[in-house]
């Protein structure tokens, strides 16, 4: 008997999915556990498993093309097998129609519908599609082709789009062959002619505004911002290289963090409506930058990790969050986030809170300037932070308490390793 595959919810923020590709094709055999598509979340591109043994015989949802949760991904079934019954009603209205094998026993015969006669056309399979230069390049492709379009190094407006609306999919770049061996010249813009390219917006960047937009309109947010004497961090961080342990000054940032947590749950909160949670626990999110916006995987139960378990954690992660491979357990718990700018020289900002978080830490760039210490002007590096708290969980008091505890650990880096 034939089963419905639904897109699935892959993530506790997804609401819809994109096909970044389909592994198999109508009409291919499909075993229980066997890979079938790959999903684009809000957060990573992820292999999807087939639950039923058979052969796959509609796919819903074509590559590049985004649907809600829940709507029909494929039918997989016996060969031969007649699904006409599931995709009628509702169930076919909802979703694209792209492929599917029905094979009848007998043909049925269907009064022909008067129509008007217009000419005929011989059906001819069209030429290959040659886009021309022109002086305005608009470009409607999916995040996906335009990835692999700057991996390959083809310029994407060259390639014909066989998508809805005319929309350039992974399958066009993949079949792109330049005309005459010809590309076009990239940044060729005329002076005094008007250009733009129109994105499709990703289905994270959907997710980042969303979040983000309900986090900056209904947290009141506050923001505190404190100096912190880097030099000792400094000396420590050349001391553990002297001995071949690699850690960054990010990695000082999580542990002294996590420790500051410690000594004050009420940061480590989230306000949850009814009630506000105050976390024993402590994981730390860590935005990562990646092409098409920001993931935040988690170093949990960072208090009792080392310099060394956070600085290798990190980097593990912070990889798998730029090719999209985290999976739903790496970026989900977080009671606290990090935003790091200062590798990018960036001195200070301010960053909107994480939900569910009640702060976040904005961490700036080290710079070198004249300090007063023991009544002389001298040479000194400093580090600029400032927390964003929400005022419904944390007040000044509170959040200042706290950056005085993070300012202590960061200024006397020794108690993070002991």
């Amino acid at each position: 008997m034939a089963e419905i595959v639904y897109m699935p919810k892959l993530s506790d923020t997804m609401t819809e999915g994109v096909v970044a590709s389909w592994i198999k094709n109508v009409g291919d055999s499909v075993k229980n556990g066997e890979i079938i598509a790959e999903i684009e979340t809000d957060k990573a591109t992820m292999e999807f498993e087939s639950f039923y043994d058979g052969v796959l015989l509609y796919i819903g949802v074509d590559t590049g093309k985004t649907a809600p949760v829940n709507a029909i991904l494929a039918i997989i079934g016996e060969k031969g097998e007649d699904i006409s019954g599931l995709l009628s009603g509702d169930a076919a209205a909802a979703t694209t129609t792209t492929e599917k094998i029905v094979v009848p026993e007998t043909p049925i015969a269907t009064p022909a519908p008067t129509v008007k006669a217009e000419p005929l056309v011989e059906a001819s399979k069209p030429a290959p599609i040659v886009a021309q230069n022109t002086s305005v390049d608009r470009v409607f492709a999916s995040p996906l082709a335009k990835k692999l379009a700057e991996e390959k190094g083809i310029d994407i407006s060259f390639v014909a789009g066989t998508g809805e609306f005319g929309r350039i999919t992974k399958r066009d770049v993949d079949h792109y062959i330049p005309y005459n061996g010809q590309q076009k010249l990239k940044n060729n813009n005329t002076v005094g002619v008007e250009s733009y390219t129109d994105e499709p917006i990703s289905q994270m960047r959907k997710t980042i505004a969303k979040r983000l937009a309900e986090s900056k309109f209904t947290a009141p947010h506050f923001y505190l911002t404190m100096d912190i004497d880097m030099d000792n961090a400094i000396q420590m961080r050349k001391s553990l290289g002297a001995l071949e342990v690699k850690v960054s000054y990010n990695d000082f940032v999580v542990k002294a963090v996590a420790l500051a947590l410690k000594k004050h749950p009420n940061v480590n909160s989230s306000w949850l409506g009814d009630v506000i949670r105050r976390n024993q626990h402590v994981h730390v999110g860590v935005a990562v930058a990646v092409e098409d916006g920001l993931l935040v995987p988690v170093i949990r139960f960072a208090d009792g990790k080392s310099l060394t378990e956070i600085s290798s954690e990190v980097k593990d992660l912070a990889g798998k969050a730029k090719t999209k491979k985290l999976q739903p357990s790496d970026w989900e718990g977080n009671t606290f986030t990090i935003s790091n700018l200062g590798m990018f020289g960036i001195e200070s900002f301010t960053a909107i809170v994480n939900p569910p978080d009640s702060c976040i830490l904005a961490i700036g760039g080290i710079k070198e300037i004249p300090v007063v210490k023991n009544g002389q002007v001298v040479p000194g590096n400093v580090m600029k932070v400032t927390l964003s708290c929400d005022h419904r969980v944390v007040d000044g008091a509170t959040g200042s308490a706290f950056l005085l505890s993070f300012k202590e650990y960061m200024e006397n880096p020794v108690a993070l390793v002991m």
